[in-house]
């Protein structure tokens, strides 16, 4: 399955993955619907938030509830990658493609962050982190629609604010597990905060410099 370079698409290595190929090859086959796997990555994001609320709550083990979070995470990241590998190199796009290929992106990003923040005990940092992460995403829809370009630059895309996330959970499963106690979701949240209000700055005044 070729993978064409367009500048549009936010630019990921995995996507030129001998696996990733094959597992888009495999959805293709089979005619999976890319704005289905978008669904699907709001399901994944659900059972990650479902995974933390449920520590918060005292349902579950916390290093349990944490790595639910993780895999959460993983998977959303997953059906984002997929869903946009069957549209394009699949050939499998539809008219509500460009809707489903956003919407469900911001939705599962403030459901996953917000998560985080019950979990660690300080929701409004989840939604602190969730508010930051739309503007990043507004901002890069605003330039877009100026003729700008799509700006993906960091140093917290979403990737990044993912891969934030991912550690932090791991981390923090690893301390539940042995009893400890240690406030790295917190900290992981606080990175993101900082890293993302970088973000949203560095965009805005790329877009500043290239307005006419």
């Amino acid at each position: 399955m070729p993978s064409d370079i367009d500048p549009s698409r936010r630019p990921l290595k995995s996507r030129a993955t001998a696996w990733a190929q094959a597992l888009a090859g495999f959805l293709v086959v089979r005619r999976v619907s890319p704005n289905a796997i978008s669904v699907m990555g709001i399901l994944f994001a659900l059972l990650g938030a479902a995974g933390m609320f449920a520590v918060t709550l005292g349902y579950v083990h916390p290093a349990l509830g944490l790595l639910i979070g993780a895999a959460g995470v993983q998977l959303r990241l997953l059906c984002n990658l997929m869903d946009g590998l069957v549209a394009v190199e699949g050939k499998l796009k539809s008219k509500a493609g460009i809707l489903f290929n956003e919407a469900p992106d911001r939705l599962q990003d403030a459901i996953l962050l917000v998560g985080a923040g019950f979990v660690c005990g300080h929701p409004q940092l989840g939604w602190g982190c969730a508010a930051l992460a739309l503007v990043t995403a507004y901002l890069r829809a605003f330039g877009a629609s100026q003729g700008l370009g799509q700006d993906y630059s960091g140093p917290c895309a979403k990737q990044h604010r993912m891969a934030i996330l991912t550690g932090g959970l791991l981390i923090a499963a690893a301390f539940a597990f042995v009893g400890k106690s240690f406030p790295v979701m917190e900290i992981a949240l606080w990175a993101i905060v900082g890293l993302t209000s970088i973000t949203v700055a560095r965009r805005t005044l790329r877009i500043y410099r290239q307005l006419p």
